[in-house]
């Protein structure tokens, strides 16, 4: 446990996966989904306008990591690993923090380099855990994955472990790893000597959707969650349909999904409480991205970038922030500066040191030095061609005799530049789109071409983030990304932390 002068620069993480904004009660929705949050939200930041810079796990918590949006970092499912860029942690830990990673989530693992900088991390993977892919066998397994004639092997030991886990992960299978990482957070910060960096990832609202008894019957009695639909790429390819009935019973199994975390969490805070860990320690909650359940005809979070992915929810506790509710837009990749400013770590010797303008505890946030694309008022947000959730649809597809048209959203590059009033969508292969949200929250109105000033001013500010820091589009064959990504290993390894 920590002693009282490192109290003030301890930082828990908290990462709730796939968990959109609009089904957490603390946000306001009519289903008491996290009573929790509510209390937490007593002496925390709630953040209204929080823009992710991903719909999808592995390049945010890379930004979340670095600093930096994923055409800087580099890392998506055309390329599936941090390289060549120094972590949050391994800047922390050389600054003599302890630093721990506990998760269940399939990306974020030794073998894609997000644990990096981690004194301690476990992905409690039913068949592969964590230190099965750590040190030497992270680069051989990475070895083994990138070399045509050893890719069959690889192939075939994921392929066997997602049998397995498809059956430990469904039905009365199922076992949410939530506690145990909880259990063992608690575990890393009494133990140590302080200051410490724990982050958490927590998966209960990903697809699929297998909650505890008690909060099932909670939310979504009478439901047998074996039955609903929870194979995203089967609605989303047009092989099957989801009745108005069955949506509300997959988003009650969702609801439930999330009163779990929010339970969980609150052991995890009371325990902080308890031992004289929690007044002055930094506490971050938020989402990497949301999740959508039929809205623009998609189900899960893929091949889009709406708003129900990207605006998240983020609740700040610090010292130094007033509670409250808080319209202000700001983006998940200025929470690592935030921890930095917290911790008094400048990183300078790290790829991307602390910007101030970027972190939260500056009464100058966003106010930068130096013109940037927006001028500060805008959030931008990337999504790289989703190799693995591709070719999950085309196999789907395919079974159902159905042809995806290669001129959609299934197969496109998309960005955007985001402003509390509207958003400008850049598509690869298909027109782009203009929402006006103050006006069109839901983003059903596309009023593209119509030249007013926000879509000029917001078309103009991806432009030139565009030219700064995302750079071009590069043009790739099928061939060329499957070849490169090791097309059956990254898709079985998706199935590790992302089932269909």
């Amino acid at each position: 446990m920590t002693n009282d002068d490192a109290a003030a620069q301890n930082v828990v993480f908290v990462v709730m996966d796939t968990v959109r904004k609009d089904h957490l009660s603390v946000y306001g929705y009519d289903r008491p989904t996290t009573p929790g949050l509510e209390r937490f939200a007593e002496e925390a930041t709630v953040f209204e306008q929080a823009v992710s810079p991903a719909p999808w796990t592995l390049p945010v918590h890379a930004s979340l990591f670095t600093g930096m949006y994923p055409s800087e970092h580099g890392a998506s499912q055309e390329n599936p690993y941090l390289e060549g860029a120094t972590t949050l942690a391994q800047t922390l830990s050389a600054a003599g923090y302890d630093t721990a990673c506990y998760s269940s989530n399939a990306w974020i693992t030794p073998y894609t380099h997000l644990t990096d900088g981690f004194d301690d991390q476990d992905n409690f993977f039913e068949v592969m855990p964590g230190d099965f892919l750590s040190g030497p066998m992270a680069k051989a397994w990475k070895t083994m994955n990138d070399n045509e004639s050893l890719r069959k092997v690889a192939d075939k030991l994921v392929s066997l472990g997602n049998v397995a886990h498809e059956y430990l992960a469904s039905g009365d299978g199922a076992d949410s790893k939530t506690p145990q990482v909880i259990d063992q957070t608690i575990e890393f910060i009494d133990d140590s000597d302080g200051p410490y960096f724990s982050f958490i990832n927590l998966m209960d609202a990903h697809l699929p959707y297998h909650p505890p008894k008690e909060y099932r019957e909670e939310f979504a009695p009478n439901v047998d969650s074996t039955k609903v639909c929870q194979n995203s790429k089967e609605y989303n390819c047009g092989a099957r349909d989801i009745s108005d009935k069955e949506w509300g019973a997959i988003q009650g199994l969702y609801d439930a999904e999330i009163r779990h975390i929010d339970d969980q969490l609150q052991r995890l805070f009371s325990w902080l409480k308890e031992n004289d860990e929690w007044d002055d320690t930094m506490v971050v909650v938020c989402a990497d991205h949301g999740e959508l359940h039929g809205e623009h005809d998609l189900y899960g979070h893929e091949f889009c970038i709406y708003d129900p992915l990207v605006n998240v929810p983020l609740m700040v506790k610090h010292p130094e922030m007033d509670p409250g509710v808080s319209d202000e837009q700001v983006e998940l990749i200025d929470l690592y500066h935030t921890v930095l400013d917290h911790t008094g770590v400048s990183g300078s010797n790290s790829t991307r040191p602390l910007d101030e303008a970027r972190s939260l505890l500056n009464a100058d946030y966003r106010a930068f030095a130096e013109d940037v694309p927006g001028d500060g008022e805008c959030a931008f947000v990337e999504y790289y061609r989703p190799v693995v959730e591709l070719k999950q649809l085309e196999e789907k597809a395919k079974r159902a005799n159905i042809t995806l048209d290669e001129n959609s959203r299934f197969y496109s590059r998309m960005r955007a530049a985001r402003r509390p009033d509207a958003k400008y969508i850049r598509n690869e292969r298909i027109e782009d789109e203009f929402y006006k949200l103050d006006d069109d929250p839901g983003e059903l109105n596309d009023v593209t071409g119509e030249g007013t000033e926000e879509e000029v001013e917001l078309e103009a500010a991806l432009s030139a983030f565009e030219e700064t820091v995302g750079g071009e589009w590069k043009e790739v064959s099928d061939d060329d990304v499957l070849g490169d990504m090791s097309d059956d290993a990254k898709d079985r390894l998706q199935d590790l932390g992302y089932i269909d």
